[in-house]
């Protein structure tokens, strides 16, 4: 199976005006720009099985202009890629929804770079990955959730923006 990891595009800064972190929304110009790295990343890799998504505003409206601006089938709630989240429980998530094909998931930093760690070595901390807002990467996982696996790819959103 194939796994493609995405941050979710730029969100509204923390502070006084978003008092509760999971109701920050994207910014105009986070919208604008990841519409553009969703039609890229529609150029790399086939459509998904499953878009799975971190039900915060941020991530969820970042999956949701994945799936648009790509066509592809519409996102599902994956409560284990909430900030902080279980990345036991995104495994067993992804796991749930296929052992074949391509699965999307969307969430927050560190834990997308955490996420690719743990199934590219083993260990969650053994090689953090940085994530940019709206960055994809793409892990090839020949044994499914359970690894090792190869990283195929790892692609800022101005990289992403320029296939379109």
């Amino acid at each position: 199976m194939q796994l493609l990891i995405v941050r979710h595009a730029p969100a509204e800064d923390r502070g006084a005006a978003w008092p509760d972190d999971a109701l920050r929304p994207l910014t105009a110009r986070g919208i604008e720009r990841f519409r553009a790295a969703a039609r890229g990343l529609a150029t790399l890799v086939p459509p998904p099985v499953a878009i799975l998504s971190s039900p915060y505003v941020r991530t969820w409206q970042t999956a949701e202009i994945l799936a648009a601006e790509a066509t592809w089938l519409p996102p599902t709630r994956c409560d284990a890629l909430g900030s902080g989240g279980d990345l036991t429980g995104v495994l067993a998530a992804v796991e749930e929804v296929t052992t074949a094909g391509l699965v999307v998931i969307v969430g927050h930093a560190p834990d997308v770079g955490m996420l690719a760690s743990l199934l590219l070595t083993g260990d969650p901390e053994a090689a953090p990955f940085e994530w940019k807002k709206g960055t994809a990467g793409l892990l090839d996982l020949p044994a499914g959730v359970h690894g090792p696996g190869t990283l195929q790819w790892l692609l800022p959103p101005k990289a992403l923006r320029a296939l379109q």
